[in-house]
């Protein structure tokens, strides 16, 4: 523990000397800093994607960087400071996790997760919102997840997670209805509610949906770019070969996963 200790406080002392004496780093504040903290969460969020560990400690160590450095301007404004953060989600992990530091019982996972939303509940004001806590400004698909993740947790789920099939099949045969009218405002609310429902189970069968789209990404580029190879090396260009042609190479692609 005392290396670690070491380590961080070494970390704060170059944050203090980087605030006296660099000038890009003296004329940040919190707003200049949000876009930035933002870009660093997804480059963490796609060394994790990617399992380089090598890549998943950088990132990781640029995060934390931000934490201290909104820890730093939040003290020279008298605010709070890096001490204030730390106890702050040190009480928090403690009262919200009762089957731990308290007598609670719990069965599995899933009612540590109803337990967590209970007790969020009942810190926050009784006229709040089950969904109060979900951010504006997450991506919808983000956002979607973390929405059913809170209603669960006041017991608005299905009793049986194979009951979601049912609703997805409904959802699609909806969509493919209004898909023949070609009324296209309705044809992208029926869109949106597939995609919601599919989400949903994604969920309730412990899938990430933001992790799985993002690997699906991952490979659609990998095995379209071994196509765009492939057919350069034969002296080729995609717009003159049709479906089945690429398709072929496709195929081989696909053994590269």
């Amino acid at each position: 523990m005392k290396k670690e200790l070491e380590a961080f406080d070494r970390l704060l002392g170059i944050m203090d000397e980087l605030r006296e004496k660099c000038p890009w780093d003296k004329k940040q504040t919190i707003e200049s800093l949000r876009t930035l903290t933002i870009e660093e969460t997804y480059e963490l969020a796609d060394a994790i994607i990617k399992n380089d560990m090598q890549e998943l400690k950088k990132e990781l160590g640029d995060l934390m960087l931000h934490i201290v450095f909104y820890a730093k301007i939040g003290s020279e404004r008298k605010e709070f400071n890096i001490t204030d953060i730390i106890q702050g989600i040190s009480e928090k992990l403690i009262h919200r996790h009762p089957h731990v530091f308290g007598d609670v019982e719990v069965k599995d996972h899933r009612e540590v997760e109803e337990n967590w939303e209970e007790i969020k509940m009942k810190e926050k004001d009784r006229d709040s919102s089950v969904l109060s806590g979900v951010p504006e400004s997450l991506p919808a698909l983000v956002k979607a997840n973390r929405i059913q993740q809170k209603v669960r947790g006041v017991g608005f789920d299905w009793d049986e997670r194979s009951q979601i099939w049912d609703k997805v099949k409904e959802e699609l045969e909806e969509l493919q209805h209004e898909v023949e009218t070609e009324d296209q405002e309705k044809i992208e609310a029926e869109f949106g509610d597939m995609f919601f429902s599919l989400i949903n189970a994604a969920r309730l069968y412990d899938v990430d949906p933001e992790t799985a789209l993002e690997r699906t990404n991952k490979k659609f580029i990998k095995r379209f770019n071994y196509l765009e190879e492939q057919t350069i090396k034969k002296g080729k260009s995609l717009r003159d070969m049709n479906l089945d042609e690429m398709n072929v190479v496709w195929e081989a692609a696909k053994k590269f996963d």
